[in-house]
């Protein structure tokens, strides 16, 4: 009879407190990490083994407080980021304005409805073979999952598209339909009818008045956003395996940490490389 010696492999099971921890990144791949590997492979597989973390910006503590306010965990996010307060235990002014973005949110009834469902719900499962993990602002099981956003204002966005600088609409910009899809994809798989849900961005902005709206992300770029997700998931869970070797964007952080240098570059070549 044989046996195998070989001893199990421990489950990692998922927790608000390690949702974001370098060793969730390692058992499961995310909306936040996928985009981090678009961006740049090897930032993206930096990030994953803790060598280079997102930095506290004032807008993601910003929109990070709003979060927690309406989560019910306010009380923990205060006690992790006392830098956002001043000695007297106020906001700093630079996160004055959340208070206006808090009253705009609550003084709304239908955005209120659309944002009172299961808090911060953790879902697992696989998309192509590879394992991800989500974890949704608001959940109203069999009808919507919705995803509270705090914005600068809802502008298009300048991005670098296929070597150019063009402007695109927030949601292409910062790849809220890649969000969109993975999260509707793996809700389905733990629902009993796997039917695939509307997803809602709950977007408020932080200008002196700021401005609410409920956007529906059409089942189009859902579609087309999931087979982008499927098509490059399988290659970004190999980097992180170890399996394949990231490809560099050349210019992050991460790829100029570990820049080498192999000759001498002509000047006329830098000067083709700027008017590009």
């Amino acid at each position: 009879m044989e046996t195998n010696n070989e001893p199990k492999k421990e489950e990692f099971i998922l927790t608000n407190e390690n949702y974001h921890s370098p060793e969730a990144r390692k058992h499961y791949l995310g909306a936040s990490m996928f985009k981090e590997f678009m961006k740049c492979e090897v930032m993206g597989l930096a990030k994953v083994n803790g060598e280079f973390e997102d930095t506290k910006s004032v807008a993601l503590l910003y929109g990070g407080y709003v979060d927690a306010y309406f989560s019910g965990e306010l009380d923990e996010f205060i006690v992790e980021h006392p830098e956002m307060f001043t000695q007297k235990g106020t906001l700093k002014s630079e996160y004055k304005s959340i208070e206006d973005v808090i009253q705009t949110i609550e003084s709304d009834p239908v955005m209120m409805k659309y944002l009172n469902g299961q808090k911060q719900v953790i879902m697992t499962g696989e998309i192509a073979g590879v394992p991800f993990k989500i974890k949704m602002d608001a959940y109203h099981p069999n009808k919507l999952i919705v995803d509270q956003k705090v914005m600068k204002d809802m502008d298009t966005v300048w991005v670098e598209k296929d070597g150019k600088n063009v402007k695109v609409d927030f949601v292409e910009a910062y790849g809220y339909d890649i969000q969109g899809a993975i999260y509707r994809e793996i809700e389905s798989q733990n629902s009993e009818d796997h039917k695939k849900l509307p997803f809602v961005l709950a977007v408020t902005t932080k200008e002196d008045v700021p401005d609410k709206e409920l956007f529906e992300i059409d089942d189009f770029y859902l579609n087309n956003a999931l087979d982008l997700v499927k098509a490059k998931a399988p290659r970004f869970w190999d980097i992180i395996q170890g399996k394949k070797a990231p490809v560099g964007c050349g210019h992050c952080p991460a790829c100029r940490k570990i820049k080498k240098i192999t000759g001498v570059m002509s000047y006329g070549r830098l000067f083709k490389e700027k008017e590009e």
